[in-house]
């Protein structure tokens, strides 16, 4: 698989027309092929990106009504599958990632490629303290319902993901579509028994930056999603906790 090592980009967009542009940039400079994914965004954005889809080394997948985060994301992965290739760096529009980790993320990528690369952040002064208490409850339940401490931090969405056995978790399990996508993928990934391998990586969150996490709904969402895979674990604990005894 190693040989056949092909990633491609994937940029949710969703009304990010005054950042992604850089982000494009920064992700093409790489060397890397982008597949934006505008999500039902507004007419300004949705220019912005017919623009930078001219270019030869970007992909627009346009959804025409907004999906939530995890619907652009799985629409993306779909046409990077379709595509041909065997990974997809996922990285968010709004430049809060840094770019010149991308590097490290496809090396670990190219070295287990059967794993998931996740970034682990490093934030500086400018993330909420609300959004920290958030992430670590998440990251808390996640351990749980993973009957492990390998999966980090289950809410950066920069990543790398190999294709196939993540194309084929869409085809046969029904994941969250918003915010509840990025965490939720991760424990059915591990569930399956993919590796997930992390990546320390410096997070900003940008002054004027805009936010699409909606407090209330987006929690609720969360919190469902939590409640159904503690469900799930319970019924997979035996293989689990056997996985865990078997590989020590």
């Amino acid at each position: 698989m190693a040989d056949a090592f092909r990633p491609v980009a994937v940029i949710p967009v969703y009304n990010h027309g005054a950042a992604v542009g850089a982000v494009a940039a920064n992700v093409r400079a790489s060397g890397l092929h982008c597949i934006l994914v505008d999500d039902g965004s507004a007419a300004g954005c949705a220019a912005v990106l017919d623009a930078l889809a001219r270019a030869p080394d970007v992909t627009l997948v346009r959804l025409a009504l907004n999906q939530g985060k995890g619907g652009a994301m799985m629409a993306g992965l779909r046409a990077a599958a379709a595509a041909g290739y065997s990974h997809a760096l996922q990285i968010d529009a709004d430049g809060q990632h840094d770019a010149g980790d991308i590097p490290a993320f496809l090396e670990k990528a190219r070295e287990q490629p059967e794993a998931v690369v996740c970034g682990v952040p490093v934030y500086d002064e400018s993330v909420p303290l609300g959004r920290l208490v958030g992430r670590y409850a998440t990251h808390v339940w996640v351990w749980i319902n993973s009957l492990s401490l390998e999966i980090r931090d289950s809410m950066c969405g920069f990543r790398v993901y190999p294709l196939v056995p993540v194309v084929r978790l869409f085809d046969e399990a029904r994941l969250g579509r918003r915010m509840d996508f990025d965490p939720e993928v991760l424990v059915r990934l591990h569930w399956r028994g993919l590796r997930i391998v992390s990546v320390p990586t410096r997070v900003t969150y940008p002054q004027d930056g805009l936010s699409h996490f909606r407090l209330g709904l987006d929690n609720w969402l969360i919190s469902k999603m939590h409640a159904r895979l503690a469900v799930g674990m319970l019924l997979r604990s035996p293989l689990l906790l056997w996985r865990k005894v078997s590989t020590r």
